[in-house]
């Protein structure tokens, strides 16, 4: 089900999104100022939000910043009183995906929300985008994040994760990866192999002993866990 993070302080504002967002079938999380809004994004990424730009603490537009700095996609709509010509250019410039003045009615929020989703369905469709727990990959642009934060990867490295990634809960052999991950004419080692991984471990931060997704199958390679 679509996720939309509602940020908004006003608290009977907050009431009539959560109930006319949740009658057309959205699951809607709240937060009433900066702060627990950055608290929310860290903790889980909704599908779509909804933001105020005059909050306490942390306001709207250092929010908007924040996320776009570790995340282009995420769909952002601003609600803000703030009508003036200025006003929008800055908060799109910034990101945003729209600008919506209050008042609004219902009928447009849903419409404007509907919107900014489909346009983050199509950029998706067109960009492979491979995911495990926190991990995301993008094998088209050749970008790794990891929390939100990028990674970055050396180009057999980041062949191999894909691989692995792209195969998930399968038993995979060295030679296996050697063939699907390198050059058909490469010729490496199983030490190859096993270099890589314990690279891929060591920079997605991975338990040595008790790795989350790249296990060891003793005796014959490596399966990645999402």
């Amino acid at each position: 089900m679509t996720t939309i993070l509602v940020i908004e302080d006003d608290q009977s504002i907050r009431t009539g999104l959560r109930m006319n967002l949740g009658r057309a079938g959205y699951t809607v999380k709240e937060a009433a100022d900066g702060d627990a809004a950055l608290t929310a994004l860290a903790a889980a990424r909704p599908d779509l939000v909804l933001l105020d730009l005059m909050l306490p603490g942390v306001n709207g537009l250092e929010i908007l910043r924040r996320i776009r700095q570790t995340d282009g996609a995420l769909p952002i709509v601003i609600l803000s009183a703030l009508g003036a010509e200025q006003d929008k250019v800055i908060g799109l410039d910034l990101g945003a995906n729209d600008y919506l003045t209050k008042p609004f009615s219902v009928a447009e929020l849903l419409a404007r929300t509907r919107a900014a989703l489909r346009s983050q369905g199509a950029a998706t469709a067109s960009k492979k985008v491979l995911r495990a727990g926190g991990l995301e990959l993008e094998p088209e642009t050749r970008v790794a994040r990891l929390g939100g934060v990028e990674l970055e990867f050396a180009e057999r490295e980041f062949e191999v994760l894909r691989y692995f990634m792209e195969r998930p809960e399968r038993v995979l052999t060295r030679e296996q990866l050697l063939a699907g991950a390198w050059q058909e004419d490469y010729e490496g080692t199983d030490r190859t192999v096993d270099n890589v991984v314990s690279s891929l471990r060591r920079k997605l931060g991975e338990d040595r002993d008790h790795p989350r997704h790249l296990r060891t199958v003793w005796g014959i390679g490596y399966r990645w866990i999402p």
